[in-house]
């Protein structure tokens, strides 16, 4: 009988890891693989497959591992999503095709992220096959930023015989894999490895241009693509608007982890400049949130101290990442909202904070956090990272007439990617701000498929 609880992925020691940038979890051998792909049930009716955002042949692959098939299970996997060692990594299977597993129902559900990272690392191995470019279809699209979305866009029209062209405003493809997720969570090496799998399809990855700068959308129509894919991300971050967010000592969690992931700031002898404060305090309770707070603990912070405003149970970021970040030595001071920062001679003293309650549930369903009077209270820092939110940036969208924009400057899509702007789809961050890779990743697959159907029925609008 197969066991209730799943085969722990295993991990470093917290220890260690806390003072390098190392891979935290060391992934399954064979033999945990093998036993924890055996606990599938292989349901007929796949609810963990309805709860993949890019659909993936979830037993499928997995009945392939148990069987000792690793081949077998990459030849499944990379056919439903182009980014399999990332989202083994960094999906939050435990909301999505995990949270639907029958194991579930009495004991824990089956380790799918773990297993996707499994095959997908037999691939990354050199076991496999690299893949094969199609034959040219006589079409080309435009593809708009290399992240998870564009990425992903970019293969599946690459696979339906599209020749496709990616410009990536940065020197590297990958998006907030790239300049985003710490190379303890997810390693730029696989990133490459997945970009060079894309290539190995036809896809031509262009950087350091800007779409609305160096070139306009309209350019790029005049340049022969029958069809654009806006996948910019949403890389504009968010303040609080409190006093004291002009000091120096204040960063935001974007530019923090690009100059540590992006410009390997985290490197000996890196001669990119970065302020290594000693006691740091990061805003937020999302994932980014967790990033940078780990990675101050890594650039050598004495402290680093998370401050949210609602509890922990609240806080968006994955179980799995508050685990790691406490195992490592951050503190959590939840329940807490910063009014002011405090300075001195134009550098970071402090943080002013108010103690919250919770309330009623606001939009979000989640209770809403209210000021308790009189109940401030300061920390002591000398770094304050912001991490409470990104928008995409209004530079695309203000040169490219007939793409409308909502209040929040997120362009206007329908389920399918379609724009307001003929020929031209989006999807990802653009469209709905901030959220997940897979996400990302379902609407770049989705946005393609409309893309491939409208060129075939002869008017792509």
């Amino acid at each position: 009988m197969a066991q209730p609880r799943r085969v722990p992925l295993p991990t470093r020691d917290p220890q260690q890891r806390a003072g390098d940038f190392q891979e935290v979890a060391t992934g399954y051998d064979a033999a945990m693989a093998r036993e924890e792909a055996a606990r599938c049930l292989q349901c007929k009716h796949r609810p963990c497959v309805g709860g993949c955002p890019v659909g993936i042949d979830i037993p499928g692959f997995i009945g392939k591992i148990a069987q000792g098939d690793d081949e077998g299970a990459w030849n499944i996997l990379s056919r439903d999503t182009a980014l399999p060692a990332v989202c083994g990594r960094v999906c939050p299977q435990e909301n999505q095709c995990e949270k639907y597993c029958v194991r579930g129902i009495k004991g824990e559900p089956v380790g799918i992220g773990n297993l996707e990272r499994y095959a997908a690392d037999y691939f990354q191995s050199g076991a496999c096959p690299v893949p094969q470019q199609i034959p040219w279809n006589g079409r080309r699209a435009a593809v708009v930023g290399a992240g998870p979305s564009g990425l992903t866009c970019a293969g599946e029209l690459a696979r339906l015989g599209w020749r496709v062209t990616i410009f990536e405003a940065l020197h590297e493809p990958g998006g907030v894999l790239t300049y985003g997720i710490p190379e303890f969570r997810l390693p730029k090496a696989i990133v490459r490895r997945e970009v060079e799998n894309l290539t190995a399809l036809g896809v031509d990855v262009r950087c350091n241009i800007v779409i609305g700068k160096t070139l306009t959308v309209d350019e790029l129509f005049s340049d022969g693509y029958e069809a654009v894919y806006i996948a910019s991300g949403a890389g504009l971050p968010r303040f609080m608007g409190i006093p004291g967010e002009g000091l120096n000592g204040v960063l935001s969690a974007n530019e923090y982890l690009t100059r540590i992931n992006l410009m390997k700031a985290y490197e000996p002898g890196a001669a990119t400049p970065i302020f290594k404060g000693q006691h740091v305090a990061v805003v937020g309770g999302g994932n980014v949130a967790m990033d940078a707070a780990r990675s101050a603990r890594r650039m050598g912070a004495q402290s680093v101290t998370v401050v949210y405003r609602r509890g922990l149970e609240e806080m968006p970021a994955r179980r799995e990442e508050v685990h790691h970040a406490q195992e490592e030595g951050i503190l959590f001071r939840t329940l807490s909202a910063p009014v002011a920062i405090l300075g001195e001679n134009g550098w970071v003293k402090g943080l002013q904070c108010i103690q919250m309650t919770l309330g009623e549930p606001d939009a979000s369903g989640r209770r809403r956090p209210v000021e308790q009077p009189g109940s401030e209270f300061e920390l002591a820092i000398d770094t304050l990272i912001i991490a409470i939110g990104t928008a995409p940036n209004p530079m695309l969208t203000r040169t490219t007439p007939g793409l409308d924009t909502n209040a929040r400057g997120c362009i206007r899509a329908d389920a399918r990617g379609q724009t307001t702007r003929p020929y031209v789809w989006a999807g990802g961050d653009a469209v709905t701000g901030a959220a997940t890779v897979i996400l990302a990743m379902g609407a770049g697959k989705e946005a393609a498929r409309a893309i491939d159907r409208a060129a075939q029925e002869g008017a792509p609008t």
